[in-house]
């Protein structure tokens, strides 16, 4: 494993737009769906239920940031997962938030 003293700053200014990329629901929401399947911006739109530039803003940080990659198919812009191995990340955070909702309602009540 890398140590912290291994890394430069431009290491964690990349790390960090990759969680800012994953830093909202609906961005939340695409990474899940395309961990199934690709999925055409048609699609997402539907399901999101937003509008077309507002999926494609969502979709265009999630690329810039090297999450997903996109290929357009004639008229249509499909996209699928690049980095499948942040889903272990969000699966981490799921975990963790769940153990701190028990921990927050066991102190409620």
């Amino acid at each position: 494993m890398e140590s912290t003293s291994q890394k430069t700053p431009v290491a964690y200014v990349a790390q960090s737009r990759l969680i800012k990329a994953l830093a909202h629901p609906t961005r939340l929401f695409i990474v899940d769906e395309l961990a199934v399947r690709e999925r055409c911006v048609c699609e997402l739109t539907a399901m999101i239920g937003a509008d077309v530039s507002t999926v494609s803003k969502h979709l265009s940080l999630l690329k810039a940031a090297g999450i997903v990659v996109d290929e357009k198919r004639g008229a249509q812009v499909f996209y699928r997962l690049a980095m499948p191995c942040v889903l272990r990340f969000l699966a981490c955070a799921q975990t963790l938030a769940k153990e701190n909702a028990e921990a927050l309602r066991r102190a409620v009540d």
